[in-house]
């Protein structure tokens, strides 16, 4: 089976100023993937993102959008975009809206469609100024998908959406991604990252630290976290000598991870401390994420 690169970025870097915002990145996005980026504040994810849409030119390197420049027509008529900041008419209903954004593509989706994968059904003939906050964030996704892209491009596209909105928007993009189509996601809930992707690529201080599946990713950190509450105190010293990592107590729950969660417990009953609320389970893409930035913060100190 043939190769179909979506995006290729070779040795990309791009200063800002004063700062390097991308420092020699290297990654190759083949067609049907779905790709979360994720890292803190200040990572250059969306950096990384707005090189790979032609928005902005690497310093140097190469980007390329189905092997050509990402600033070509023919390149940006395949791609849907969902930025963070987006605007659009407010006088003109969902359908108008869509409609008008079809018109840019060869090959666009018939807008009914474009509409319920965005959960707007409903709100069709609504003007987009009187749509809530959540419903504009899915009438972004509707305009980013109506062309029929081969790919899509999410920068955070969940924020300001309450619970029942989110739920929708993500079946939506599962949809999408059913289709064979590529996604290019950027989120900070890292759960819908989890959820979402085939691939998490981990950007911090410009640079990629981790490109592996969500399990691979979690499997670098220790294997179970535990949770309880107790009105008793408890301290780190206390577990001295045993495999536990990452203690925290926030007032009433403390927690921890570790590879070997028995002994520990053990410990902590031996102590005589009431627990109420135990919970023991897997270690999940939050914890793996801390980990892995806090280990580069760490050696790059």
């Amino acid at each position: 089976m043939v190769r179909v690169i979506a995006v290729q970025l070779d040795d990309v870097r791009k200063r800002l100023g004063t700062v390097e915002a991308v420092r020699g990145v290297d990654l190759t996005i083949e067609a049907g993937q779905v790709v979360a980026m994720l890292g803190p504040n200040g990572a250059g994810k969306t950096t990384c993102i707005s090189l790979m849409l032609g928005l902005r030119k690497p310093t140097s390197g190469q980007v390329s959008l189905f092997g050509m420049p990402p600033s070509d027509r023919r390149a940006r008529s395949r791609c849907g975009v969902m930025l963070q900041e987006s605007g659009v008419i407010p006088s003109l209903k969902v359908k108008e809206l869509v409609d008008l954004f079809r018109s840019y593509y060869p090959h666009p989706m018939k807008a009914a469609r474009a509409i319920d994968l965005a959960g707007l059904a409903e709100q069709a003939e609504v003007q987009s100024s009187k749509l809530s906050g959540g419903q504009r964030q899915r009438l972004y996704f509707a305009l980013a998908v109506c062309g029929d892209p081969e790919i899509i491009f999410l920068d955070e596209p969940t924020v300001g959406m309450d619970v029942e909105a989110r739920r929708a928007f993500l079946s939506g993009i599962h949809e999408f991604a059913a289709a064979g189509r590529t996604i290019m996601l950027t989120t900070h809930y890292l759960a819908e990252a989890d959820e979402l992707a085939e691939r998490i690529v981990v950007m911090n201080r410009g640079l990629v630290i981790a490109d592996a599946s969500p399990r691979e990713i979690k499997s670098r950190v220790a294997g179970k976290k535990v949770r309880f509450a107790s009105p008793r105190p408890l301290s780190e010293v206390d577990l001295d000598g045993l495999d536990v990592k990452s203690f925290e107590h926030d007032g009433r729950y403390y927690s921890f991870l570790s590879n070997a969660p028995e002994p520990v417990l053990q410990r902590i009953f031996q102590l005589g401390l009431e627990m109420t609320d135990l919970e023991v389970a897997g270690a999940d893409l939050e914890e793996a994420f801390v980990s892995l930035t806090s280990q580069h913060e760490e050696s790059v100190a």
